[in-house]
């Protein structure tokens, strides 16, 4: 280097930018970070020690990642080689690797070599350097404002430390202006400058943790504070040191100088750093971290903080677009069907936007915010994610026949036939299949309790609740009496849904019970048999101020209630007991501290303004004793509300089959098996009927009406219920097949069930049985 080449050096280094001259030299220099540079920290020990490994710095703006390499560079031995990524390619990466290659060879010395904005190298370029840092023929420092976990090569990382600079703290820019203020060679030590305290504290405030910042406000107020040509002459610069000046402060160290008090106000400061640095990127970490506190701010519905977010954006100059497209996203996401008037909402502001635009605009991005951050929120339409999951699970079972397009193919295939046209039904809804027989019962959707879900939730619950006993009472109906079979997993899908009409059904059973109960109000309501909860849910609905306890015949049940009953508070959700009638009275003490078993009617013991059931009764082997403790809990006034299916009248199988084709023998005889089956006097299941259970209430003590109706449904015959039908009990009930073996041979019993796969799998028939309305009550009160 010659003696023109060290001047030119020298004028540069004394012209540079406050900021560029008060570059900490050394760690002893190096102000803030001192979760990573402090005493005793890694890093720290690492760099004085000349140990360091390749290491990755990743911060703010004028946080100190490139000071802190300069620093390294300084103290280190090893040679220091830096490029800046914005102007470097891989032919720069070439050359630094064989410099460091030759100084390894010649020398035996180390080579750092520095890459600032790293994550401006694309992948290409980051791939040419990544073999050498590998085999440690550079060791590598690189520095990015942005996360190097997104935005540089994963190979890299993993051989790199990773430190995190945060933003400098308002005591950290302090001491820098101090420093500034105090160094005589490089900062303004010699010259004669006070600060107003709110001067400094504005500048540190503007500032936003950016060291750059601070410095590049603070030069500005020095050098536009009197440095007009008169005020030259008044500082005492003489003529020649005036004209190799371009500033008052660029000869501070000439012995011609006598600086008279330069004094930074609050309106200098304010002029000098007007603009406060937002730490903000459109493509970056904090573009990311500023949309998702927006985000976060409208879910957890906090206007304020939605508003001010989203104000952080607009003011560093994020898109309203993209604000806008995010809200759209959210009027679905988060608010959804809550409030189905969100996305119309947003969508007229987003057009209103583009036809006003900036800065009016700004009225409409507000308005969406507001709207979204206080509307009711609900999620639920993640319930398409689930079915799209589901879609990917399962194996495809086609589209059931009776939906598929009848346009096309129903001559040929029958596509279409048994579709069920829900507008030709009460209130536009008929129960029927419409996922896939694999699917059925499976759920996707639950409303939630805001806004517009909450006023529908209570019909979409109604209908599954008819639809969740339906299969519990088709197993009733036709299962309990011809087969006995394990556990059914189908059974758990049919919890939510039925692919017959059975919904419908149960639903007219459910509000034909509930109404002759006279529920009011604060009624305390005592559902007898609550399975999937059929009765319960709608009396919890109807007596919100009374008490509903439900009765579960079997644990299963009962975890399935107490899992539902969860999504109510806790005052409101019914009481769920498990166990059998018999047992009621012990169950009731214990929950209500009251009175034993079976105690005098003027007792405490609990009694109920409304005792209700479906099929409660169907399989109780003493009816009349059962019928006698449902009156001792009868509440004065009180209804027992009951609908009993009689199974001595349900449909007979060999009905269902033409049997033209068997021996006339086969047939008498396989009639007289089957009626046998309700003809057992032994049997509680079927040794009743209407005038049975009548005169049971009628010895207790109550007035009894009875209703009785014949129906028949179409009814699915599948081909598991066929071969459940023709499987030999394992033990308890006897199976079809069992009680057809007493009066058929094996061979008669094939036969009969190969007309049963051939004439009824597959296929919908029409089920007769024989329901029983029954209303109990003491004389002094009828129902009306």
């Amino acid at each position: 280097m010659d003696l023109f080449e060290q001047a030119n050096q020298d004028r540069m280094a004394r012209s540079a930018p406050l900021a560029a001259r008060m570059r900490p030299r050394t760690l002893d220099e190096y102000v803030g970070q001192q979760h990573i540079v402090g005493p005793g920290r890694l890093l720290r020990r690492a760099i004085e020690a000349d140990q360091l490994s390749s290491v990755i710095f990743y911060g703010p703006p004028g946080t100190g990642k490139t000071t802190l390499a300069r620093v390294i560079a300084n103290t280190t031995r090893a040679h220091f080689i830096a490029i800046n990524a914005v102007l470097a390619g891989v032919k720069d990466i070439r050359e630094a690797i064989e410099e460091a290659q030759s100084r390894a060879k010649q020398y035996g010395q180390r080579t750092i070599l520095f890459v600032d904005e790293v994550h401006r190298f694309n992948k290409a370029q980051q791939d040419a350097l990544l073999p050498w840092v590998e085999n440690g023929t550079v060791i590598f420092i690189g520095a990015t404002t942005e996360n190097p976990y997104f935005e540089v090569n994963k190979a890299l990382v993993s051989r790199s430390r990773i430190f995190q600079l945060a933003p400098l703290t308002k005591d950290d820019l302090r001491a820098i202006v101090q420093q500034t203020l105090t160094d005589p060679e490089r900062g303004y030590g010699g010259l004669n400058i006070t600060i107003d305290d709110d001067a400094l504290e504005h500048l540190i405030e503007v500032a936003n943790g950016d060291a750059r910042a601070v410095l590049n406000a603070l030069e500005l107020a020095v050098e536009t504070t009197g440095t007009g040509k008169s005020e030259i002459g008044d500082w005492g610069l003489e003529t020649g040191d005036a004209q190799r000046s371009q500033s008052p402060i660029a000869n501070l160290q000439s012995p011609n100088l006598h600086f008279p008090t330069l004094h930074i106000t609050l309106a200098i400061a304010e002029e000098s750093i007007q603009r406060r640095a937002v730490l903000y990127d459109k493509e970056g970490d904090y573009h990311f971290d500023t949309i998702s506190a927006f985000i976060k701010s409208l879910r957890g519905s906090d206007p304020d903080a939605a508003l001010y977010w989203m104000a952080k954006m607009v003011y560093a100059g994020e898109s309203p677009r993209f604000i806008f497209r995010r809200m759209l996203i959210f009027a679905s996401e988060d608010v959804g069907m809550a409030d189905p008037n969100a996305i119309q909402v947003v969508n007229a502001c987003a057009q209103a936007f583009e036809q006003v635009g900036m800065p009016e605009g700004r009225f409409h991005l507000a308005t969406a915010a507001l709207y979204l951050a206080t509307a009711k929120k609900s999620n639920t339409a993640f319930a398409f994610f689930d079915a799209l999951e589901q879609v990917g699970k399962e194996a495809d079972s086609g589209v059931p026949n009776h939906l598929k397009d009848a346009n096309r193919d129903k001559e040929g295939f029958g596509h279409g036939e048994g579709y069920l046209y829900p507008h030709a039904y009460r209130d536009h809804w008929v129960a029927q299949q419409y996922l896939p027989t694999s699917l059925q019962g499976k759920v996707f959707y639950q409303p939630s309790d805001q806004g517009y879900e909450a006023a529908i939730r209570v019909d979409v619950a109604r209908r599954r609740e008819a639809q969740l006993a339906a299969m519990l009472d088709a197993e009733e109906e036709r299962g309990e009496i011809l087969t006995h079979s394990p556990n059914d997993p189908a059974r758990e899908r049919w919890l939510q849904r039925t692919i017959s009409g059975a919904g419908e059904r149960l639903a007219r059973v459910r509000d034909r019970v509930l109404d002759a109960a006279r529920i009011l109000n604060h009624s305390t309501v005592l559902d007898l048999k609550a399975g999937a909860g059929l009765l319960t849910w709608e009396a919890v609905r109807r007596a919100p101020e009374g008490g509903v306890y439900a009765l579960a015949r079997n644990r299963r049940d009962a975890d399935a209630l107490r899992q539902l009953a969860e999504r109510l508070p806790q005052v409101e959700r019914p009481v769920i007991m498990e166990g059998k009638i018999e047992e009621l009275p012990l169950f009731l003490a214990l929950q209500t501290g009251g009175a034993p078993p079976l105690a005098p009617r003027n007792s405490q013991l609990l009694r109920f303004d409304a005792i209700v059931g479906h099929n409660a009764l169907i399989d109780e082997a003493d009816k009349g004793a059962v019928c006698r403790l449902l009156t001792e809990l009868l509440a004065p006034g009180g209804v027992i509300s009951l609908a009993e299916r009689v199974p001595r009248h349900t449909q007979r199988l060999y009905a269902l089959i033409d049997r033209r084709h068997l021996a006339a023998d086969v047939v008498e005889r396989w009639q007289q098996a089957e009626e046998a089956i309700y003809a057992d006097a032994a049997d509680p299941l079927v040794n009743w009927d209407e005038h049975d259970l009548r005169a049971a209430f009628n010895a207790a003590g109550l007035t009894v009406a009875v209703q009785s109706e014949t129906e028949e449904t179409a009814t699915p015959i599948t081909a598991a219920m066929i071969e459940r039908w023709f499987t030999p009990a394992s033990g308890g009930r006897p199976a079809y097949i069992d009680r057809l073996a007493a009066r058929l041979t094996n061979t008669e019993i094939a036969e009969i069930k190969n007309l049963f796969e051939r004439q009824l799998s597959g296929q919908s028939v029409p089920w007769q049985s024989r329901t029983l309305f029954l209303t109990a009550f003491f004389n002094d009160r009828r129902p009306s």
